[in-house]
C-alpha cells in the first residue's frame, strides 16, 4: 500500500510516527518496510521494533509508546490554518527533496503549491548586510522571478527577507522555508512580508502549525532550502553562518553553488570572496545563473532594476525616517525617538526596508538608504 492509498487513520498514523523525536527518515522507511503500514508499526511489540534496521531502544520505546493523538492534532491544527498535508508519495510532495539524504517525512504548506514543481533558486545571505548586499539580494531575487524561476529562501530577517520581496516585486513566485510551524511569525519583524509570501507565494514547513521555533530547527530547515533548488545563490556572509550551512547542505546534496562577489575589505563579503576563491562560480550577471536553466527561454538583457513603487509612509515610519535623516540609529533609540514599542517599530522598519527605503547595519543600527 502507498501513501496515496491510505485513508485518514493511516495518514494519521504516519504523523504520529513522522513527529515522533528521534525517528527519522531512515528509520521510518525501515518500519514501514518491515510492517507494511503506519498503525502496522504503532501496533508492533517492542521487541520487534527493536529488532528494526537502524532502530534502537530508545526509538523502539518511543514508537511503542506513541499516542496517536499526536498525529490527529497535527492534522486539525493543519486544517485550522489552512495548511495542505504533502507526504511522500502525494502527488505534489517535490520530487527534488525526496533525493536529498534526509527527506522530509511530511511538508505543511500554506500557498501555492504549483510552485514546488518549477525550476528554483535559492537566495541566502546575512542578516547584517551591506546596502550593496541589500540591493543585489532584491534585484536577483526580481530579475530571478521575471525570468522564469521560483525563488526559494528561509523567511529570515536580512538578505533572505529581501530576496523574497524582489519576487514579490515581480511574479510572487516565491517559497519561504520556515524554522518553525506555519502561523507563528517569526521574526516577529517579518510578518507583512510573511503574509505576503502565504498569499501570493508559498510557505513551507515540516514542523505542525503553531510550532515555536527552536535552537536546531534553523540548521535543519537549511537542507530543505537548499533541496528545493537546482543553484544555491549567497549574495553576503561571514564565513561562519546560516547561509554557509545552507552551501554545505547544497553541495552534499550535489546542488550548484554560485557567490557574489563583494568589497575584500567587508566583513560580510569573506563568506562569498572565498567561496569564489575556492572554486565556487562567481555570479555578475543574470545570464550567469539563467545557464544553469536552459529550459527557460532566455529573455533579453534586462534593464538596471528600477526602485520598486512605494506606499505612502505611515505616521510612524515618516517619524522614523525623519530620525534617521540625521544619523543610523538602534532599535532603542528609534523607539525612544517615536515612543513606539519595539514591536511596532519593528514592524514599520520591515515595510520600510521591503520598500527599499531602509537597510539594517552590521552592529544591529538602521540606515536610509544611499546614506553612510
Amino acid at each position: 500500500m502507498t501513501t496515496t492509498e491510505w485513508d485518514e487513520a493511516e495518514r494519521e498514523a504516519y504523523l504520529t510516527l513522522a513527529l515522533l523525536p528521534g525517528i527519522g527518515a531512515q528509520r521510518l522507511r525501515a518500519l514501514l518496510t518491515l510492517f507494511g503500514t503506519p498503525s502496522g508499526a504503532l501496533a508492533a511489540p517492542f521487541e520487534l521494533l527493536r529488532a528494526a534496521p537502524g532502530m534502537n531502544g530508545p526509538a523502539a520505546r518511543a514508537v511503542a509508546g506513541a499516542d496517536r493523538r499526536t498525529g490527529r492534532q497535527a492534522i486539525a491544527a493543519s486544517r485550522r490554518a489552512g495548511c495542505v498535508l504533502l507526504m511522500p508519495g502525494d502527488a505534489q510532495f517535490p520530487e527534488r527533496l525526496g533525493e536529498i539524504d534526509e527527506p522530509p517525512p511530511v511538508l505543511f504548506t500554506l500557498g501555492n503549491r504549483e510552485l514546488l514543481a518549477r525550476p528554483a533558486v535559492a537566495i541566502v545571505g546575512s542578516r547584517d548586510h551591506s546596502a550593496y548586499g541589500g540591493e543585489v539580494a532584491r534585484w536577483l531575487g526580481r530579475a530571478a522571478a521575471e525570468a522564469g524561476l521560483v525563488v526559494v529562501s528561509g523567511m529570515a530577517r536580512g538578505l533572505d527577507a529581501l530576496a523574497h520581496a524582489g519576487a514579490l516585486d515581480a511574479t510572487g513566485h516565491t517559497i519561504g522555508v520556515l524554522g518553525n510551524g506555519v502561523g507563528v511569525v517569526y521574526p516577529a519583524a517579518n510578518r507583512v512580508l510573511y503574509q505576503a509570501v502565504a498569499s501570493r507565494g508559498l510557505l513551507v514547513s515540516e514542523w505542525p502549525p503553531g510550532e515555536r521555533p527552536t535552537v536546531g530547527a534553523f540548521p535543519r530547515r537549511n537542507r530543505l532550502i537548499s533541496g528545493l533548488a537546482r543553484v544555491t545563490v549567497v549574495v553576503e556572509a561571514a564565513q561562519k553562518s546560516g547561509a554557509q550551512q545552507t552551501v554545505d547542505c547544497a553541495i552534499r546534496q550535489g546542488r550548484d553553488v554560485m557567490a557574489v562577489p563583494g568589497p575584500i575589505t567587508s566583513g560580510v563579503s569573506k563568506g562569498t570572496n572565498g567561496l569564489i576563491r575556492d572554486g565556487c562560480e562567481p555570479l555578475l550577471e543574470l545570464e550567469d545563473l539563467l545557464a544553469h536553466f536552459p529550459e527557460l527561454a532566455q529573455p533579453r538583457k534586462p534593464q538596471a532594476a528600477a526602485a520598486p513603487e512605494r506606499s505612502e509612509q505611515s505616521a510612524l515610519q515618516r517619524r522614523i525616517t525623519n530620525l534617521l535623516r540625521l544619523a543610523p540609529r538602534a532599535l532603542t533609540e528609534l523607539c525612544a525617538g517615536t515612543e513606539a514599542a519595539p514591536a511596532v517599530v519593528l514592524d514599520a522598519l520591515t515595510e520600510l526596508e521591503l520598500a527599499g527605503a531602509v537597510r539594517a547595519d552590521a552592529g544591529g543600527c538602521y540606515a536610509l538608504q544611499g546614506r553612510e
